[in-house]
């Protein structure tokens, strides 16, 4: 079961989302939907989206086309900059790379600890 945690920094102009787990579709779909609820009141193309994916595992083949639709969404919220955090997990990290590009996204920044 995937978990998540979506935070805003107002000050420091930052929505800051913690993904635990492996999600499910179910999972995913309520994330989305915290997240739409999160961005709502903000602009963001001022604010930074940083995702920390440092406990997140590799998603399964039948979620990828929901996580892809979330890079999507990322992009065309139009957010400054996404950076995702990552333990060192050349798989995920790859895999994520991966659908960043795809979804065009050119503002991804990927950094593994």
């Amino acid at each position: 079961m995937g978990k998540f945690i979506l935070k805003t920094d107002s000050a420091k102009k930052i929505v800051n989302i913690e993904l635990e787990g492996t999600f499910t579709e179910e999972d995913g779909l309520k994330s989305i939907q915290a997240y739409q609820e999160t961005i709502n009141p903000i602009t963001p193309s001022e604010y930074l989206l940083d995702i920390d994916c440092r406990k997140l595992n590799v998603t399964a083949p039948d979620v990828v086309p929901l996580l892809e639709g979330c890079f999507l969404m990322f992009k065309k919220d139009g957010f400054d900059k996404v950076k995702l955090t990552l333990e060192s997990n050349p798989v995920l990290k790859m895999q994520l790379a991966r659908l960043g590009r795809k979804a065009g996204l050119e503002n991804l920044d990927i950094i593994s600890l």
